[in-house]
């Protein structure tokens, strides 16, 4: 997470980062920081970076960060976006820019730690991947892409979400380790591995899956199939 940090008076843009790594630190959470004294030299280093959060003083030298903004929003349309102010008189500026909030000077720790609340969650989970070496090619495949995958001839056979089998060969024990530390995927037997995101359908005997495919559940796994399925859908449901 890159944490962007504008504001001309230098005393504002170190009280915040110190107060920031504090928080962070707390949270068990890094980050990397950069800060710009004017909302000029910010636009320019942003063209090479992917800002995550940016807090934006509103009243600054030269341009002030209403303009900042809106022409950092030309290019980043998903930047969480704090303006850091004296005052909330540009609060109708703000949500044409898609302002998340105003943290009004002077403020309290207590208050910018309930700001990081909110934003870290607002921040996406980065898609895990699993790491695979295919015909001597190192691939990061992410798991969401996995359907279902099937061991036998001491080979693994995956099958993805672009309709494409990749085969490695590995025990099926290390393949799936990574895999069922994720409420998403579910050994149905002593060689298949399914991801509950393509599951369709199960009648207590087998899966359906969104590919067509339909995997078998060993009897003593299939009251536990039946369970796992049904807490994975409410879960999803409460998202």
């Amino acid at each position: 997470m890159t944490i962007a940090i504008v504001d001309d008076i230098k005393e504002e843009r170190v009280l915040l980062r110190t107060r920031l790594e504090k928080i962070f630190h707390q949270k068990d959470m890094g980050f990397h920081c950069c800060e710009y004294e004017n909302g000029e030299a910010f636009l320019e280093a942003s063209k090479d970076q992917d800002i995550t959060v940016l807090f934006l003083d509103i009243y600054m030298d030269g341009a002030n960060g209403i303009e900042i903004a809106k022409e950092f929003r030309k290019s980043n349309k998903d930047c969480l976006l704090i303006f850091t102010t004296t005052s909330s008189d540009h609060a109708l500026e703000g949500f044409q820019v898609r302002a998340m909030h105003y943290l009004v000077k002077p403020y309290t720790e207590d208050e910018l730690s309930s700001l990081t609340d909110e934003i870290l969650s607002r921040i996406p989970t980065p898609e895990k991947t699993l790491p695979l070496k295919v015909n001597g090619s190192e691939f990061q495949v992410p798991f969401k892409t996995i359907v279902h995958a099937d061991h036998f001839s001491h080979m693994i056979h995956i099958h993805t979400t672009a309709k494409k089998e990749l085969v490695i060969r590995q025990s099926f024990s290390s393949f799936t380790a990574p895999l069922k530390e994720d409420a998403r995927f579910f050994v149905c037997n002593r060689g298949t591995i399914i991801n509950m995101e393509h599951a369709v359908d199960f009648d207590g005997t087998m899966f359906l899956l969104d590919d067509g495919s339909k995997i078998a559940v060993s009897r003593e796994l299939s009251k536990l199939a039946r369970q796992h399925f049904m807490d994975y859908l409410f879960q999803r449901e409460d998202f």
